[in-house]
């Protein structure tokens, strides 16, 4: 028995290597934990055509939303880990959510192995024409004398847009009131209706209505002005320093994935990211290539979850 024992232990040993040998054998998901159009669907196809040239199969981006995004990281989470099925995971999801909700349901330094971070890019606070306000500083004095008449639309609880206008409130004495939402585009339409009058974002879904004037942007949330929008102040030259809402993309694999897979899935994706016709389509939409390794992404999570938490105890917010 112990002999037999012993013959089967190379055998175990060598099945990840085997695995990482094959892979890929069959088309590569990456599924997206919220509607098409948003900010987590447009990274998840920046790399999926590129993706798929370099590991010779087709990468399919599926689109799973509901649940605050909990329905497609947990698809992922309980696939099987063999690299065939991955996530794009936003910051305010990978970050806020487990800051508000907990990690009971989902743990995700703890579910998922980072590859790789995809694009970085600051958010834009917007209003609808209807407001009168073209600067920030404008906004709030504007908002100071309608406390609780102006509403801001977010993605759900523990998104980037509801704990960063939280933050907003919370730093510049405003009071508006919450109007969450399931998905961006959904969210957008309200807004170009006027139905809800602020909303902070990440450029590219949002950029085509900006310039078109059908959405006016007030602030970018990064410490210099867009590139994208230029005539944008940032929020520095509006008064607020130190204001961690930037938005960043990473994309992940279940835990357990072989090492040699995650090597692999690394290798490619860096490769994807530094080609000029990626850079430039993202640069198109508002948004930055910022490739960072699987231990950088694995303490930004780290930093920026424990940030957001104090966020939450400070300003009060309660899970839905």
């Amino acid at each position: 028995m112990r002999r037999r024992s012993l013959l089967a232990a190379p055998a175990l040993l060598l099945a990840p290597a085997a695995l990482a040998q094959s892979f890929p054998d069959r088309p590569v998901s990456i599924i997206v934990a919220s509607p098409a159009g948003g900010g987590t669907d447009f990274s998840a196809r920046l790399i999926a055509e590129p993706l798929s040239q370099r590991l010779g199969v087709p990468v399919v981006v599926e689109n799973r939303p509901g649940g605050n995004g909990l329905i497609g990281l947990l698809a992922t989470a309980r696939a099987r880990p063999d690299g065939h099925t991955l996530t794009v995971g936003y910051s305010g999801t990978m970050t806020g959510r487990p800051a508000v909700e907990g990690t009971a349901d989902l743990d995700p330094q703890k579910d998922f192995v980072p590859i790789a971070q995809l694009t970085d890019t600051p958010q834009v606070m917007m209003v609808h024409p209807s407001i009168p306000a073209r600067t920030l500083q404008e906004f709030v004095a504007y908002a100071k004398q309608r406390p609780g008449q102006i509403a801001y639309a977010s993605a759900g609880n523990g998104s980037l847009h509801h704990l960063g206008t939280e933050l907003l409130k919370r730093r510049t004495g405003i009071d508006l009131l919450h109007v969450p939402y399931r998905g961006t585009g959904e969210t957008i339409s309200d807004l170009l209706a006027g139905r809800v009058q602020f909303y902070m974002n990440s450029p590219p879904p949002v950029i085509g209505f900006l310039r078109e004037g059908k959405l006016r942007a007030i602030a970018t949330t990064g410490q210099q002005r867009h590139p994208a929008l230029p005539d944008v102040p940032s929020l520095p030259e509006s008064g607020l320093a130190d204001f961690p809402v930037d938005v960043w993309y990473a994309l992940y694999a279940p835990a357990r994935t072989p090492q040699a897979v995650q090597e692999r899935l690394a290798r490619e994706v860096r490769a994807v990211l530094a080609e000029p016709a990626v850079q430039s389509r993202a640069a198109e939409a508002g948004t930055f290539v910022r490739h960072a390794d699987a231990a950088a992404v694995s303490a930004r999570l780290g930093r920026e979850t424990a940030a957001w938490i104090e966020v939450v105890k400070a300003v009060g917010i309660k899970p839905d």
